[in-house]
């Protein structure tokens, strides 16, 4: 899943990218309003973090215009602003949470993760598809009585099925939510991925549409 970082501080930014990046996601991440908004015009992305007081545009302002556009895409504040009025604010203008720095990661990756479910349409934190299914947490898959820890690139491509049962995602379309920027995609890493994945839950894990792309079925 990729993930827009809106954060003007460079030692919080960095530590927030690094664990970002160590749980699976891929991270975009810039320093300011008007290069967020910019960003969010030109990417796709499953979720922004987005602090408060950024130069050029503040993260009200870039919070009220991402919901001007009509995106309904997840949004959680991360903010030193701990008075309530500030955190009704950022909630009633459109932030899906709001989390008060210092913060610990682990409670960032928990909350990220359960607004990508529910973004994605499931309540479990664990992603499903008839017999498959994947642990959000633990990055564990599961086929049957096969149960298997996958690697960060691994689950992200499978997670990135598993949110989409029944879609076929192209190799662009899973190349951007494996991949930030800066990031080198060698021209077979995706077929890679979707082999070793194949290797440790089976050939019909993951099913190739020729010249489309690729998908997990849906539970019948």
């Amino acid at each position: 899943m990729r993930i827009l970082l809106v954060e003007d501080d460079r030692m919080i930014g960095e530590a927030i990218s690094v664990a970002l990046r160590d749980a699976a996601y891929a991270v975009d991440w810039t320093r300011d309003g008007e290069t967020a908004l910019q960003a969010i015009a030109n990417q796709e992305y499953q979720a922004i973090l987005l602090d408060l007081g950024l130069p050029k545009l503040n993260g009200c302002t870039v919070l009220q215009r991402v919901r001007a556009m009509g995106s309904d895409l997840p949004i959680i504040i991360i903010s030193a602003r701990d008075a309530l009025s500030d955190r009704i604010e950022g909630l009633d203008l459109g932030a899906d949470d709001y989390l008060v720095k210092p913060f610990a990661m682990d409670e960032l990756l928990a909350r990220l993760r359960a607004i990508i479910r529910r973004q994605g349409g499931q309540g479990s934190p664990v992603l499903s598809s008839g017999s498959l299914q994947l642990d959000l947490s633990t990055h564990i898959a599961q086929l049957g009585e096969v149960s298997v820890l996958l690697s960060r690139r691994e689950f992200a491509l499978l997670q990135a099925l598993l949110l989409r049962p029944g879609a076929i995602l192209s190799r662009a379309q899973l190349e951007e939510r494996l991949y930030g920027w800066g990031e080198e995609i060698e021209s077979n890493s995706i077929d890679f991925l979707i082999h070793a994945l194949r290797k440790k839950l089976g050939a019909e894990v993951i099913k190739n549409v020729r010249g489309a792309g690729w998908m997990v079925s849906r539970p019948l």
